[in-house]
C-alpha cells in the first residue's frame, strides 16, 4: 500500500511540474531539438527491462504501448503552434492541465487495478510503457505539425 501511495504522490508532482515546464516552453520559440529530446531523455528509462522483474511478456508490452498511443490522442488534439515574429510557438492551452491530470486520475486507477494482479516490478514496466508510448507519439505529432508550419514559414519568407 505504501508503494501504491509514494508512486501517485510522485505522479502528481511530475504532471505538475510538466504543466509548468510546458507553460513555460511556450515562452520561447519550439525547435525540433525541444520536441525531440524528451522521449529521447525518457528512453534510458528502458533499463528497467534489464532486470527479471521488470520484464513483461509481449501482450503486455502491446497493451501498454496502445493504450499510450490512445491517451497521446488527447494530448495531440490539444497542441498547436502558431507563427510569431518568425518564429514557432506552442500555444499554450488551458484544456491541457485537465487533460493531464485527467490522464494522470485514469492511470492511477488503473494502477489500483492492475496492480492487485500483476507485481510491482510488471506495472512499473507497463507504465512505462504507457507513459513512453503516449509521449513519442504525441512528440512525433508535434513534430508533423512544427515541420509543416517551418515549411510555411520558409515559403512566406522567401
Amino acid at each position: 500500500m505504501f508503494w501504491i501511495i509514494a508512486t501517485t504522490v510522485l505522479a502528481f508532482f511530475m504532471a505538475t511540474f510538466m504543466i509548468f515546464m510546458r507553460l513555460k516552453a511556450s515562452r520561447r520559440p519550439a525547435s525540433v531539438k525541444s520536441i525531440i529530446l524528451p522521449p529521447l531523455f525518457m528512453s534510458t528509462g528502458a533499463a528497467m527491462f534489464l532486470f527479471p522483474q521488470f520484464q513483461l511478456e509481449w501482450p503486455q508490452v502491446v497493451e501498454s504501448i496502445v493504450v499510450g498511443v490512445v491517451f497521446s490522442i488527447f494530448l495531440i488534439r490539444y497542441s498547436k503552434f502558431e507563427i510569431r515574429e518568425n518564429n514557432i510557438y506552442l500555444i499554450p492551452s488551458k484544456a491541457f492541465i485537465f487533460i493531464l491530470f485527467g490522464l494522470l486520475f485514469v492511470r492511477i486507477i488503473l494502477k489500483l487495478i492492475i496492480g492487485s494482479a500483476v507485481s510491482l516490478g510488471e506495472t512499473s514496466g507497463m507504465f512505462f510503457l504507457l507513459a513512453f508510448g503516449m509521449i513519442v507519439s504525441w512528440r512525433l505529432a508535434m513534430l508533423y505539425k512544427y515541420k509543416q508550419l517551418e515549411k510555411k514559414l520558409k515559403v512566406s519568407s522567401t
